[in-house]
């Protein structure tokens, strides 16, 4: 006899899935026009890459950006690489699906949202209202270094 249908462990595992096609997108063709993109992921993650010193600073979460300046990222069945600059430092990355807590793309108001629950299987989709002026600011490339760069915000204001 079945056990019944685990809606939110397959709502969880399709929104993991468009994330991927979105990352894969990018990979292949770039941003398009003034798409960017928050992510936040647990750093506590067995799988999470990164450099020691950035675990030290960012313990439970980190939320990346990726906008201007972004090299090497390549999409996994289970997970994504990157390679973004933190004060004029490349740095790569390895974040797991299964790590994710939010992705915003504010350009066009999108957000998800994956719940940590105890048995980790469901996920709320919410059209977050992010107004431009709320982000933090561009910057003007700089001619001789590479565009953009990495930071890191906080997303504690689109938290319910």
């Amino acid at each position: 006899m079945a056990r019944g249908i685990d809606y939110g462990g397959m709502m969880h595992r399709a929104m993991q899935r468009l994330i991927a096609d979105v990352l894969r997108a990018v990979a292949d063709e770039g941003l398009p026009g003034d798409h960017h993109f928050f992510i936040t992921f647990d750093t506590r993650d067995s799988e999470v890459e990164m450099a020691d010193w950035l675990r030290e600073r960012y313990p439970e979460e980190m939320t990346i950006v990726i906008q201007h300046w972004f090299e090497n990222l390549t999409v996994t069945p289970d997970g994504f690489h990157i390679t973004l600059n933190f004060g004029n430092s490349p740095e790569p990355l390895y974040v797991p699906f299964d790590a994710l807590r939010t992705f915003v793309d504010p350009s066009v108001e999108f957000g998800l949202r994956f719940e940590n629950h105890d048995d980790d299987s469901e996920l709320e989709l919410e059209e977050d209202e992010v107004e431009d002026e709320e982000l933090a600011p561009e910057e003007e490339p700089d001619e001789d270094r590479p565009k953009g760069g990495a930071e890191v915000v906080s997303l504690d204001k689109w938290r319910k």
